[in-house]
């Protein structure tokens, strides 16, 4: 287990590298034990087009960020952090309005 290092989990965005290089962004559907004991299913949305879900077969140090291989490949899992606002979201009212943007057709 890597010390201070954050475990990605479910609904979290991981950046996947592959033979050490950043190969695709995925999000973590859902992790379930698997019959190996301390390993687990993890169901990964790899974000491109068209959308594909995998699952892997993962113990919890790669969830850790710790490389693993697949085929003699090297393959790690880089946890990405959402987005942390300094200011608080804008506070909205029912009598607030939006403004309207109209979207024309140039031709």
């Amino acid at each position: 287990m890597l010390l201070g290092v954050r475990m990605a989990t479910i609904n979290d965005l991981v950046l996947v590298h592959i033979e050490n290089k950043p190969t695709f962004f995925a999000r973590i559907n859902d992790i379930h034990p698997d019959v190996k004991i301390n390993w687990y299913q993890v169901e990964l949305l790899v974000l491109g087009v068209p959308l594909q879900s995998i699952v892997w077969i993962l113990e919890e140090s790669h969830l850790q960020g710790e490389e693993f291989t697949m085929g003699g490949t090297p393959v790690r899992l880089e946890y990405i952090p959402p987005k942390i606002s300094s200011s608080p979201p804008p506070v909205t009212t029912a009598d607030s309005k939006g403004k309207i943007i109209p979207l024309k057709r140039k031709g």
